[in-house]
Parts: structure tokens; sequence; C-alpha cells
């Protein structure tokens, strides 16, 4: 069930890792942020959008990581947007993105996987301004909602999952304090945040969620375990180990 948090934003959450679908009304319709995530959730999304009463003309995904690449044909077939880089690199791993969703979820339409092209550069019919960033994954972007006071953090900002960096790109610690640094100034006009992953941040949760992450990346460059109420989850060590090790190497 869609659950509404802003004028024009509603957001529906999956059971699986607490993931978010997004729908922006635009001027003439509605923009489907990170739909899905398997074939049940992907029909329910269609269904709730069919009681709104308004056409999907677009999609738009923050990153290219494979469950912020899906798709449904009852969403129509319109185009579906992402950062440049995004883009261009989703051509490139969109084989292994279909492998993994058939292997984490179940009736996901694997050949609409990862079908982004780059958003035009006055925004098209995606509402809001775009955050990119280097953090977490190639072209990865938030969309800022100014006039709604909501921010769209894909994979960021997250109150159940830790910062997680790519582990096949040097530099992400410091790529991930800059994109908070980012996306610290967008929340400036916002009180609600919406994360790929996790509870919908309202109000001093918002910065209390700036000042986790911050916290974190400040351990690690210390080359310390974080105290993080979110490492508790016994699945977040393996990317906790990744990201230590990262930052040692690049210490060292």
């Amino acid at each position: 069930m869609l659950k509404q948090v802003a004028d024009g934003v509603w957001v529906r959450q999956s059971e699986w890792v607490w993931s978010n679908a997004i729908v922006v009304r635009g001027d003439d319709g509605v923009v489907l942020v990170d739909p899905g995530i398997d074939g049940s959730d992907l029909n329910q999304l269609a269904d709730d959008v069919d009681r709104l009463g308004l056409p999907v003309v677009a999609g738009f995904a923050t990153h290219l990581h494979w469950d912020h690449l899906l798709w449904h044909s009852r969403f129509g077939d319109v185009p579906r947007y992402a950062t440049a880089a995004c883009a261009q690199a989703a051509g490139a791993v969109r084989e292994r993105a279909q492998a993994m969703a058939a292997e984490s979820a179940t009736g996901i339409p694997l050949e609409l996987i990862g079908l982004v092209t780059p958003l035009p550069d006055d925004g098209g019919p995606v509402p809001g301004e775009l955050v990119a960033h280097e953090a977490h994954a190639i072209g990865h972007a938030a969309v800022l909602l100014a006039d709604r006071g909501v921010l769209l953090a894909g994979d960021m900002l997250s109150d159940v999952l830790i910062p997680m960096l790519d582990p096949r790109r040097p530099g992400q610690v410091d790529a991930y304090a800059t994109a908070l640094d980012r996306l610290g100034e967008a929340a400036r006009h916002v009180d609600v945040v919406v994360p790929g992953h996790g509870s919908v941040a309202e109000g001093p949760e918002v910065a209390a969620r700036l000042d986790a992450d911050r916290v974190y990346l400040d351990a690690l460059r210390r080359g310390d375990d974080p105290v993080d109420a979110r490492l508790e989850q016994d699945w977040l060590d393996g990317p906790h180990q990744a990201n230590l090790a990262q930052a040692r190497n690049s210490a060292g």
C-alpha cells in the first residue's frame, strides 16, 4: 500500500531489505523512482498507481544496483532515466544485474532490468533537482524535491544499512564524506528523507541520519570499529568488514 509522505510523493515498502519504491507526481503524470522488488511487489505497486488515476510518464533509477533497475510491463513503455554515468555503467552490468535479480527475488521481468538512458539536462519529466555524487555506486543520485520538502536519497541515509562503500573503487571514504556534505546541504531544504531501504526520516531524524553516517566514516578513518546500532544486524558484517579493509588500505 502506498503511504503519502508529502504532497505528490508516495512510498511503498517491500519486505525485501525494507526497500522503498517511490511515486512522485509530475506535471503530466507520475514518475516511479526505484520501483521493486519482486513480481508481487511490482504488481501491487501497479495496482496502487492505478488507484491514483494518474499515468506513469517515466522511471528514474538512483543507481545501478539490480534492485534499483527494475521495471514491469504494467508501468508502460515509457522513458526510464538515470544519471549519464549510471546509464552508461548500467549497460555493462546488465547481465550481472539480471542474474542477481533471478537469484534474490521471484517474478521479476528480467528482460526489463537496467534499460535506462541519461536524464536530459532539463530534467525531462522528472521533477526536482538531482544531487549526484560518487558514493556507494557509479553515478549515484538523490532527488531533491525542495518545493515539497522531500529528499529521495537512494541508498544513502538509511536507518537499517550502514554506509556501503564501493569495494571496486579507491577513495570511497572521502567520496562518501563528500556525498554526505552534498546531501547535508540538500537536507537543509527538507523535513522528509526517503532512503532506498529503511524507514522514512522526518524532522530531527534527518540530521540524526547524517550525523550517524559521519560518525561511522570518522571511525573508519581511524581504523576503529564504529559503535553503530545498525551493526547489530549480523548480515551487515560482510559490508562492514569490506569498508574497514578499504579504509585501512587507503590509509596505508
